[in-house]
């Protein structure tokens, strides 16, 4: 076994709760809980985001540099998908408790409640996983650079993203104030038919 963790340390921890370790949280029904290696010394290579959604929220568009995630369900319903780097497509993935989706490290995807009080688990393969959030993305980049980028008027291009705001993590925002009929294009019903869920 090569491991640099001392198991024998007065200071090993071996049992964590994580619903101490809150992460972040949008309201009382949509939150992330963390545990990783800063929470319990003894993992390798392991970690996790214990998330709860309600309906019609999601996990804002993201990749991880450093690691693959694992997305089980623990109760509800989700909608992960998964932007195939190889092939430019999306595939969307319906899955309810007991069932898993894969991301492949370094791959853009986002994730989708369906039903309220949805429970997963996020676990990666690496003791502290990196993050690049879309907000950050469109918030950090210099907009004369974007604008440039996409033959844009700045002054449009940063109106446009006036009201993202960096390191969103679960969206839409509480103050959001868009009809359903808006809603649908980009919630899972309207993508429902697209999906594959498990067999």
């Amino acid at each position: 076994m090569d491991s640099s963790i001392d198991y024998t340390a007065p200071s090993t921890q071996f049992a964590f709760d994580v619903n101490k370790s809150p992460f972040f949280k949008k309201d009382s029904y949509n939150f992330m809980n963390i545990l990783g290696v800063q929470q319990l010394n003894t993992l390798d290579n392991i970690s996790l985001l214990d998330i709860f959604l309600s309906a019609n929220n999601n996990i804002e568009p993201h990749y991880h540099p450093n690691a693959a995630e694992l997305v089980y369900c623990i109760s509800g319903e989700i909608v992960v998908s998964i932007l195939n780097p190889f092939t430019k497509q999306y595939k969307h993935y319906t899955i309810t408790p007991g069932q898993v989706a894969n991301i492949p490290q370094g791959w853009w995807h986002y994730q989708m409640a369906t039903e309220d009080r949805t429970h997963i688990l996020a676990i990666f393969n690496a003791s502290t996983p990196e993050v690049i959030l879309g907000s950050d993305i469109l918030k950090l980049t210099p907009s004369n650079i974007m604008a440039h980028t996409y033959c844009m008027n700045e002054n449009e291009y940063k109106k446009a993203i006036a009201p993202v705001m960096p390191s969103t993590y679960i969206g839409p925002p509480k103050n959001c104030n868009k009809t359903t009929t808006d809603n649908q294009q980009y919630y899972p019903n309207h993508f429902i038919n697209q999906s594959y869920p498990m067999q």
